[in-house]
């Protein structure tokens, strides 16, 4: 008896499907563990517009009670009780259910986009652009369940900030954006 090459190289092409799915079994094994870890160290603070048309989810390894928490003095921020904060070593993930209800609104220096609900007209978060991705604060009295040890707001005026010194600050102490 001859030995048949096609079945040689059928459980040949198996035993490498097999170990490339084992590779790649370990892989996700290895991202899941990565991203639980991640989770483990950070938690997750959710905020919401009034109307739930917009939110969003903030992830932060650092205990509230350490937050530096602004209240910028402008009048937009003032008429919205606005309270921020940012961890440049976190991340945040902007949620739009409706994407009507977004709206972008930017000042004078058009360094930032200030995300608010067409609905409700709650502000959320600023974002801006830069050349590392897109750096976000977030409005902390839109939080769903605010920690019961946040720092009081520190009062805070950025109107005497050129639009470089803006943006360098921003670019250094926002919050990356996830995709």
């Amino acid at each position: 008896m001859s030995p048949k090459p096609p079945d040689i190289l059928r459980k040949s092409h198996r035993h490498t499907d097999r170990k490339e799915r084992a590779t790649a079994k370990e892989r996700l094994r290895d991202e899941a563990v990565t991203a639980t870890e991640e989770l483990e160290t950070q938690r997750i603070y959710s905020g919401r517009c009034s109307c739930g048309a917009i939110g969003y989810r903030y992830f932060s390894a650092l205990p509230p009670a350490e937050w530096t928490v602004r209240a910028c003095q402008c009048s937009f921020c003032r008429r919205r009780d606005a309270a921020c904060t940012s961890d440049p070593d976190g991340s945040v993930e902007i949620l739009i259910d409706d994407p009507a209800a977004l709206e972008r609104h930017r000042f004078d220096l058009e360094t930032a986009d200030f995300l608010l609900c067409r609905h409700c007209g709650d502000y959320l978060a600023a974002v801006i652009q830069t050349e590392h991705g897109e750096r976000a604060t977030v409005n902390l009295a839109r939080l769903e369940a605010p920690p019961q040890d946040l720092p009081e707001p520190q009062s805070i005026s950025y109107a005497a900030e050129t639009r470089a010194e803006r943006m360098r600050r921003r670019q250094t102490c926002w919050t990356p954006v996830r995709a």
